[in-house]
């Protein structure tokens, strides 16, 4: 299967369930076949825990959701050792972030110790259970989710750890036809609990994205849209509405998403184009905002615009 098969197909499988993000949709397949972490963010009921599981649904990875509460302990995310009194041993019982896809469902509402047991996961694809570390599945990918609206009992998400994000994707509100579009296929009866009964196709198996991998690295990047990449962030380094600019992570993701994305339209080189429409969910997470800036209005992704307005395109 080629890029542009598997977009097509998981778009059309998302769509089923999730309807008017279709950009949301696109940047959790790319993000698969990057195996890169995405953090979801939106309003209650605009179907962000929906989007997780109907991925891995329609991709049959082992899926686990972690609800994140204040008194959740790095052992309830990696494990730990259970003793077994018949055999007079103990035993390692795995926590959910073994699993393929794993969701951290409000990961704002957990205290730093347990984000930093997750940090560990999300880096170095491995945990430590009582001094002992073991490495996850090779396929391990981790989404989350968080709710703009509500900072009571929250705990801001440390820069380190928002910076391996991939993408942070944004799920709006619909606007009419896309609600009148819910509403109707909740009166024939969708229930969102119930994603068996939608009979999903698969659009993916291990083998097949390992193939996919394989072709985005295969996409050329010519040299002037390597150094657009790089100028863009210089730019927002060096902007005055910006205390902390991008790292290279971010620039170097924003390239590895821009080839995914090349494929997924049946090309076999980046344009700036394709960087120009990724930028704001590969950087709007990655800097932090001036004072004057956030008092004068100006958000990340405005800041970002920016930043693609002000660095000259190569031609």
């Amino acid at each position: 299967m080629r890029i542009a098969e598997f977009f097509e197909r998981g778009r059309e499988a998302l769509g089923r369930v999730v309807v008017g993000n279709d950009e949301a949709i696109d940047g959790v397949l790319a993000a698969l076949v990057l195996e890169g972490h995405v953090l979801l963010e939106g309003p209650p009921g605009t179907a962000k825990t929906l989007l997780a599981r109907s991925l891995a649904h329609v991709t049959g990875l082992d899926f686990a959701r972690i609800q994140f509460t204040p008194d959740l302990m790095p052992a309830d995310l990696t494990g730990t050792m259970v003793f077994v009194p018949q055999e007079a041993r103990f035993e390692l019982r795995k926590g959910p972030v073994f699993a393929s896809l794993v969701l951290a469902d409000e990961i704002n509402r957990t205290p730093p110790k347990t984000q930093a047991a997750l940090l560990e996961a999300m880096e170095e694809g491995r945990v430590t259970i009582e001094g002992q570390t073991l490495d996850l599945l090779c396929s391990f990918v981790a989404g989350a989710t968080e709710n703009p609206i509500e900072f009571e009992g929250t705990y801001p998400l440390p820069e380190a750890q928002l910076d391996r994000f991939l993408f942070k994707l944004l799920l709006v509100y619909p606007d009419i036809e896309a609600e009148r579009e819910i509403l109707r296929r909740h009166q024939a009866g969708f229930r969102p609990r119930d994603l068996a009964r939608m009979e999903l196709p698969a659009v993916v198996d291990a083998g097949g994205a390992l193939a996919l991998q394989e072709e985005a690295a295969a996409v050329t990047v010519h040299e002037d849209v390597l150094g657009y990449a790089a100028e863009v962030a210089a730019w927002l380094r060096g902007s005055p509405d910006v205390i902390v600019g991008p790292s290279p992570r971010g620039s170097i993701a924003l390239v590895m998403a821009a080839r995914v994305m090349a494929a997924a339209r049946a090309a076999d080189y980046v344009t700036p184009d394709d960087l120009q429409a990724l930028a704001p969910a590969v950087l709007r997470h990655r800097i932090v905002l001036s004072t004057d800036a956030e008092l004068g209005g100006r958000d990340a992704d405005a800041v970002v615009a920016g930043a693609l307005s002000a660095v000259p395109v190569p031609r």
